[in-house]
Order: C-alpha cells, then sequence, then structure tokens
C-alpha cells in the first residue's frame, strides 16, 4: 500500500476501534465487566481503573461483582457507579458489591438501538472526514511533481478504504443492535 494512504488507512482503524469500544460499554440486559471500563476511582489520589483495584467477575449471566483488594476502596467504588451513567443500583455487602442488570424493557432496548444507530453515524462522518482530508492532501500533491493520474489511483484507493470501513460499521451497527434486540 502506497505511504501515503497508510495514514489515512490508521485514522480510519482508530475510528472504527473506538466504535467497537463504545459499543463494548452498552450493555444489553447481561452483565458485561466493560461497563466499567471508564469509570475510576481515587486510589491514593490517582484516578484509577476499577479492573485494576480489585476482582471484577461475572458470577451468573446478569450480574457484575466487584471484589476489591482493599476494604476501604468499598464506598469509593460504590460511590462512583452511583455517579456515574450506568444506570445500575450497587449493593454492598462489606465485602463485595454486586451489580444487578434488570431485563431490559422492550422501550429501553429501542432506545439502545437508535444509540447504536446514532454512534455508527458518527463512526461513518468521522471515516468522511477522513477521506476528505486525504483528497484534500492528494489535491495539494498535484501542485508538486506528481502526475493527475497518480493522484486520481490515490483518491480511488482512498476511497476504496472509505467504503470498507463503513461496510465494517454497518455490520458492527448490525450485530450489536440485534444483540440488544434478542430477548
Amino acid at each position: 500500500m502506497d505511504s501515503r494512504l497508510q495514514q489515512y488507512e490508521d485514522k480510519m482503524k482508530k475510528a472504527f476501534e473506538f466504535l467497537e469500544t463504545d459499543y463494548a460499554a452498552i450493555r444489553a440486559g447481561r452483565a458485561n465487566p466493560h461497563v466499567l471500563d471508564k469509570l475510576r476511582v481515587d486510589y491514593y489520589g490517582t484516578p484509577t481503573p476499577i479492573q485494576q483495584v480489585g476482582n471484577v467477575t461475572v458470577p451468573e449471566a446478569r450480574i457484575i461483582q466487584i471484589a476489591p483488594w482493599e476494604k476501604s476502596l468499598l464506598k469509593e467504588i460504590e460511590k462512583v457507579i452511583l455517579v456515574s451513567d450506568i444506570g445500575i443500583h450497587p449493593t454492598n455487602d462489606g465485602n463485595v458489591i454486586r451489580l444487578v442488570f434488570p431485563e431490559l424493557t422492550e422501550e429501553r432496548r429501542k432506545d439502545l438501538v437508535k444509540d447504536i444507530k446514532k454512534k455508527a453515524e458518527d463512526g461513518k462522518v468521522a471515516v468522511r472526514n477522513i477521506r476528505r482530508d486525504g483528497n484534500d492532501a492528494f489535491k495539494k500533491l498535484a501542485k508538486s511533481e506528481v502526475s493527475e493520474d497518480e493522484i486520481k489511483q490515490l483518491e480511488e484507493e482512498l476511497q476504496k478504504l472509505t467504503d470498507k470501513f463503513i461496510k465494517d460499521i454497518d455490520a458492527l451497527m448490525e450485530s450489536k443492535s440485534k444483540e440488544i434486540l434478542t430477548v
């Protein structure tokens, strides 16, 4: 692959991976430890991911259990979960914190699918913006010693990359929507 295209492919790949990470945090009625990925607890003055201050397990399909390595962190973890947007009330028994995921209502499933589609659209816009930036950069090359045919070739290759990533985003969106709508 042309080195001038590589940077745009890398950027598109990052946009796709960002969407994948975003989707991993969307809960589908099953316990998914990734809903905790963005949460940070104050651990000796440092914002630290929950997974790094305790053991996060899924003992049952709809329960996440957090066993901190230091009991003093129980209250802190509980507080962080309460103020987060995951919408689950933690229960603290003095040793572990449990998050019980309720079954999703039909209405909530439909809202989540709308959210998934919006995130996919944002991902596609990001990929198209990267294509636009690439095409602009290729047009600037025209002023130097690059032939028009070469620029056309670069633009075609960039369009193929764009189409591939848009197709991948659509497939990811379909897969996640199906997961959410499956009862």
